[in-house]
């Protein structure tokens, strides 16, 4: 087998995502995920009746419910929501300990069965990628320390949540300031987050707002824009940059290097880099008053 290398001048398309949403109870995390783009939720936590804008679920009660989900079944919606992963890891690990009771001991796993536990969401998870959606995946959020030293994480068993920390490709948290929602994808000192496409701090509208349907999926959409937008402008710097490279070696004078150098600069570091370097090599100095480059005084009065 031939290995198919992805070459830096080479673009790659966003066209799905993993977002991570998290926050305390009650602060409208499911009604938050249903504004996203046309969307089906599993219900492992049974509470999607209370999302103000209640979207089409499947009302989870075993695991086997949706361990054998098929594209086909998805086939009409164009986001997946989880809601809750944690309630998603306990239902997963009634159905590790059914089919084996090795795996466990009084309801909890043992050593091995969070081996097993682990393996199966994974694998869970990458086969609901594999279908082409967006996938959302629900949280509550536990916090850990006291005092000044307070830090939020996922409320999920084991390192599972390792998993979703992994597999997430934005993570936000929904939280309630003032009278206000907030959702914030970047990190802080005592908050998980990953913002991929530099959002700024959202308000999220009241329910009853116009602007509340299709909130999330905005959100979704701008992320992916930006993140293609940066390969395709990684593309056409990696593009510049070899010209450079191949073009710079013919030039052997001042003229040949001062007509480039705009061009450069406008190019980046990198090929801004590789001008100065060819300009050394060739004998030439930058000349900062005539803003441009020259041969040293002494090699002309020499040639003189």
């Amino acid at each position: 087998m031939v290995l198919k290398i992805t070459k830096a001048s080479d673009a790659i398309t966003v066209d799905r995502l993993n977002v991570v949403v998290y926050g305390p109870p009650g602060v409208g995390k499911s009604s938050l995920a249903f504004t996203a783009e046309n969307p089906l939720l599993l219900d492992f936590d049974k509470g999607s009746h209370r999302a103000a804008n209640r979207k089409d679920a499947v009302i989870v009660n075993d695991w086997s419910d949706v361990e054998n989900i098929t594209a086909d079944d998805i086939a009409g919606y164009d986001t997946l929501i989880l809601d809750t992963a944690g309630r998603a890891l306990d239902s997963l690990t009634a159905n590790i300990i059914r089919a084996n009771p090795k795996h466990g001991y009084g309801g909890a796993l043992n050593q091995q069965g969070w081996g097993q536990l682990k393996t199966r969401f994974a694998a869970f998870l990458r086969l609901v990628n594999g279908f082409g959606k967006d996938v959302i995946l629900i949280a509550h959020m536990a916090e850990e320390g006291g005092g000044d030293d307070v830090r939020e994480r996922l409320d999920m068993q084991g390192s599972s949540k390792n998993e979703v920390y992994k597999a997430a490709d934005m993570m936000g948290r929904l939280v309630i300031e003032g009278r206000e929602r907030w959702l914030r994808f970047s990190p802080t000192e005592a908050a998980f987050g990953k913002n991929p496409g530099q959002l700024d701090p959202l308000r999220v509208p009241h329910s009853d707002s116009p602007d509340f349907p299709g909130f999330l999926a905005a959100s979704i959409i701008l992320t992916k824009e930006r993140l293609n937008a940066m390969t395709e402008a990684q593309r056409e710097a990696a593009e510049e940059q070899t010209w450079f490279r191949d073009t710079l070696p013919t030039i052997e004078d001042a003229d040949g290097i001062n007509r480039l150098v705009q061009r450069a600069k406008d190019g980046g570091r990198a090929t801004t880099a590789l001008l100065v370097a060819r300009a050394k090599e060739i004998g030439l100095v930058a000349d900062k008053d005539a803003g441009k480059y020259v041969m040293p005084v002494q090699e002309e009065e020499e040639a003189a």
